[in-house]
């Protein structure tokens, strides 16, 4: 196959998974009208609460990319190392493990300067995301433990380390949360750079001045994040090695590629952006590592993956779309419709992705099977 029919078969590859996702996005909202009259209401009343909530305002729609920067940093936890042909269920664990490491880094550093005690908390948050991961991958490499049942036995580990064991040991008072993070360990809120001397003289700052926007920078650190990993598994040898694995394992090794090798690398940086996920919630969100903070962010992040057809833009996109759903729920609530909807529609976004996804695989094997015939 020549270059130019190479890329019309991946431009064509691409336009199915975008139709994909979308036409899986058009069946649970559609769906979703059928609960709604369950509930007595409105469809046309939710659905407008909903796009209202999410994109109503200019407030609204900073806190819909606050509420997707987590779920864009999870969805690309499964992503990459999906592309491998690993299952990550773990981006939960690694998302406590990065928040409660990023905390205590926050917090028991007393006098260093911001310019050196955000990045270091960061860092602190990432490195203990990536090693919860690479765990799970090393014992995939090398004892071939399935990825599936380490990982999520490595969450109820990190559920207890952190929470059970790490709050009750650190806390302070009676709230379930670690001391308080320092000032210069804090990752700047957009609200904040309004009241800022330096950002403040920009001309456009003061749209941010809205006491409830509770976006923070690390929405910037996602996106930054998302293209590095596509720079990574499309432009470099070693993410044409994560994605020759993931298509055939025996024929890469084959081929002169370490498969273990990969398998540890995929997970150790799938568990770094989840643990700069659990960094970003804690010294940007909470401002301390607290119970609950991780609020399902690690599964939901499953979801975006699979919407966003594990590529790290698409996880972009499934983040917003999780994060328009999570915050124009609250606004369906206030007119009147159950909060319990908005998790009924998401399910339902999960089932049919995956549905048409598995009939496009079974498709694909289909017509791959007739060829040879």
């Amino acid at each position: 196959m020549n270059p130019l029919n190479n890329k019309m078969e991946n431009f064509k590859s691409l336009l199915t998974d975008v139709g994909i996702s979308v036409l899986s996005i058009t069946v649970a909202l559609l769906f979703g009208v059928f609960f709604i009259l369950l509930t007595e209401e409105s469809p046309a009343t939710a659905y407008e609460a909903l796009y209202f909530g999410a994109f109503g305002n200019f407030r609204n729609i900073l806190n819909t990319l606050w509420r997707s920067t987590p779920l864009i940093l999870t969805g690309l936890a499964f992503a990459l190392p999906y592309r491998a042909g690993l299952i990550n269920i773990g981006a939960e664990g690694q998302f406590l493990m990065g928040g409660f490491t990023a905390g205590v880094a926050g917090y028991y550093f007393t006098s260093l300067p911001a310019i050196i005690h955000l990045p270091l908390a960061i860092l602190a948050g990432v490195v203990a995301g990536a090693l919860w991961a690479g765990l799970a991958g090393w014992l995939k490499a090398k004892m071939e433990v399935n990825e599936v049942i380490s990982t999520i036995m490595l969450n109820h580990i990190a559920v207890a380390l952190t929470i059970n064991y790490g709050i009750n040991k650190l806390r302070t008072s009676t709230r379930m949360a670690t001391p308080q993070i320092m000032e210069s360990a804090k990752l700047t809120r957009f609200k904040e750079m309004a009241d800022s001397a330096f950002w403040s003289k920009l001309p456009f700052v003061e749209v941010f001045a809205d006491p409830g926007i509770r976006l923070h920078m690390n929405f910037v650190l996602a996106l930054i994040a998302a293209v590095i990993l596509w720079y990574l598994l499309f432009k470099t040898s070693l993410g044409y090695e994560f994605r020759a694995v993931g298509l055939n394992p025996d024929g890469a090794e084959y081929g002169g590629i370490n498969a273990n090798k990969t398998i540890i690398w995929t997970m150790l940086i799938g568990g770094a952006v989840a643990g700069l996920g659990g960094a970003g919630e804690t010294l940007g969100t909470h401002l301390s590592f607290m119970a609950g903070m991780d609020a399902g962010f690690g599964f939901t992040g499953i979801a975006v993956g699979l919407i966003g057809q594990s590529h790290p833009i698409g996880a972009i996109f499934g983040g917003l779309l999780f994060g328009a759903l999570n915050q124009g729920g609250l606004e369906m609530q206030f007119a009147g419709v159950p909060s319990e909807i908005v998790n009924i529609i998401q399910a339902l976004v999960i089932f049919f992705v995956a549905s048409l996804q598995i009939i496009k695989i079974f498709m694909k094997n289909r017509r791959e099977k007739e060829g040879v015939e």
